[in-house]
């Protein structure tokens, strides 16, 4: 077993990066079944006979030694066999309990193939099953009880560098409205993509949810529920519960420490980004990283249609929370191109349960006042693609099947190359199929979805492949770039400047099979580009409190990002001087 000097980097290991053989070893105060039961040491049959003697875990491992590659192959054999992708999904979270690197190595050895299972679509069904798949719990469960010691509560997580915070209240998950406590897959799904996706050290990351009830009176009803057996809780002592949230948890780690809200209802979505965004390192994903994936894709579009995009007119079938920060972030970006905001707020309409949102039409939200329109009130979203004969139209209200086939029909027939987004997750929520998209359009449409598609082919011999339009493409890049060089605040610039960098990484390629975004598989890559090119944006406008600036921002990115390779395990041994151990002898 290797001997070395360590340093202190947690309350369970110490790590020691040797200057003579450049490797890392750590040390750890935790023998036996601790260290096998372990995620982040344990290390399975992995596990040299030396360091299993010096752990104390010979003979609790079978008397056998393989390298990861061996132990990725048993993985893959094992979910193989798995029949479907609730299933899967256990099997990987499983793996995520028992061992962490090993975990991320099979994410990254095919990560199109496992998000769709460790996040959309297959998480909006392993939440719904939460409280029957439960086995242990991941991250920090915090109530409404809980007011007043929320700092003693974070107290008891282990971990104290925590650099990312991914919290939700389960009011709205995905598509699929009020989960509760168990809308805790969300978070925990997020943060293993921080991970998988953009590198950041899974100890680094810590999912919340904040349970203040639920209004889903079957989880009420369910002795499988995990969470609080009551109403929501709204009004004051929901404010009150937020405020020392947020206050603890940069208390506790620090004012760039990154807070990421997830699937919050309208109704609080908008108004805590609003209360916070100026005083935190705070985003919402739902609102600000849907904007930034979904103008991504219309900037790529307009390589196609050789187009501006102040040239196009958008409908969003849906007024939330995607919507109004996809439209907020056009808006910025048809700006840039010259256009008056006033302007640029003509060129989009919403329509949402109600019909078409025009002046004068009864409880318009503040956000929504924006995008109304003079226009007589129209109900269906059918009449109103062909009044307005958009260029484009963006899915975001989880209506699956909105997109008739009229709509896409219609869509062609004023539109050489229509712009159809389908976005709501998950896929049983999607307005429209790429397989419809295409075939409608007769292979003109330029087709973009929140979850994924299978590639479609045309009579005619062409084959397309269905751009994922995922916000994975975004803030996993976000969160490495603003923790990396500690952004106190994050501006809508930075999802501008992260929305054109992901356009101009799509290749030509990319383009002539259909895809809008580039291969997830090359996601790594692209969240470090992200993440410089948002480190570079926040150097050059005072943002960026790390000093000094990293000359070379991508070397010192990857200098940051986790490693799936197995650490050796050392022994705590060090020497003193010689003349401080000499043994003092006498004559008897």
């Amino acid at each position: 077993m290797a001997r070395a000097l360590v340093r202190r980097e947690s309350a369970e290991t110490e790590m020691h990066k040797s200057e003579e053989k450049r490797k890392t070893f750590v040390y750890t105060k935790k023998k036996g079944y601790d260290v096998t039961r372990n995620p982040r040491l344990n290390k399975g049959m992995a596990f040299s006979l030396e360091e299993r003697l010096q752990l104390g875990t010979h003979g609790l491992l079978p008397p056998c030694f393989i390298d990861q590659d061996v132990q990725l192959l048993r993985v893959l054999k094992n979910y193989d066999m798995k029949t479907d992708d609730l299933d899967r999904y256990v099997f990987l979270m499983g793996l995520q309990d028992q061992n962490e690197k090993l975990f991320y190595r099979v994410l990254a050895s095919d990560i199109e193939r496992f998000m769709p299972i460790i996040y959309t679509p297959t998480v909006g069904l392993a939440c719904q099953q939460y409280g029957r798949i439960y086995t242990r719990p991941r991250g920090l469960f915090i109530t409404i009880h809980d007011r007043g010691h929320i700092s003693t509560l974070l107290q008891n997580w282990p971990e104290k560098d925590i650099r990312a915070v991914c919290v939700t209240d389960g009011e709205r998950i995905l598509g699929l409205g009020d989960l509760g406590c168990d809308g805790m897959g969300i978070p925990v799904g997020k943060l293993a993509l921080y991970t998988a996706c953009g590198g950041m050290p899974p100890h680094q990351c810590l999912p919340v949810m904040l349970d203040v009830g639920t209004d889903n009176e079957k989880l009420l009803q369910d002795p499988l529920y995990i969470g609080l057996k009551r109403r929501r809780e709204r009004g004051q002592a929901y404010d009150d519960l937020l405020d020392e949230f947020m206050k603890a948890v940069s208390d506790r780690y620090g004012m760039d420490c990154l807070i990421q809200f997830e699937d919050f209802a309208n109704i609080n979505a908008f108004r805590l980004l609003t209360k916070y965004r100026n005083k935190y390192c705070t985003f919402n994903d739902d609102i600000q990283g849907t904007a930034a994936v979904a103008v991504a894709g219309l900037l790529v579009a307009l390589r196609i249609t050789k187009t501006k995009l102040c040239d196009h007119t958008i409908v969003f079938q849906g007024a939330g929370e995607a919507a109004m920060g996809i439209a907020d972030l056009i808006t910025m970006a048809m700006r840039k191109e010259g256009l008056a905001e006033g302007e640029c707020l003509k060129k989009m309409w919403m329509v949402d349960s109600k019909g078409l949102i025009v002046k004068g039409r009864d409880h318009l939200t503040n956000e929504k006042e924006r995008f109304a329109h003079e226009h007589p009130h129209m109900a269906k979203l059918e009449d109103v693609v062909r009044e307005l004969k958009p260029t484009a139209i963006i899915g975001v209200a989880a209506v699956a099947g909105a997109f008739t086939e009229q709509i896409i029909k219609d869509m062609a027939s004023f539109n050489e190359r229509p712009i159809i987004f389908a976005l709501s997750n998950p896929t049983s929520k999607a307005e429209c199929t790429a397989e419809q998209c295409y075939t409608l359009t007769e292979g003109r449409g330029i087709f973009a979805s929140g979850s994924p598609f299978d590639p479609v082919t045309l009579p005619d011999g062409r084959t397309f492949h269905p751009g994922q339009g995922n916000n994975a493409y975004i803030f996993p890049g976000i969160g490495l770039g603003v923790t990396a060089c500690s952004i106190r605040h994050i501006s809508e610039e930075i999802f501008l400047t992260a929305a054109e960098t992901l356009a101009h990484l799509v290749t030509d390629k990319d383009l002539s099979e259909g895809r809008l975004y580039p291969s997830l598989n090359s996601i790594r890559d692209v969240s470090r580009k992200l993440a410089a090119k948002i480190m570079e944006y926040a150097y050059e406008h005072n943002m960026a409190t790390l000093q000094p600036e990293p000359s070379d921002k991508e070397e010192y990115l990857k200098s940051l990002i986790y490693s799936t390779d197995y650490e050796e395990f050392a022994v705590d041994s060090y020497r003193w001087p010689e003349d401080s151990m000499t043994v003092q002898t006498c004559k008897l």
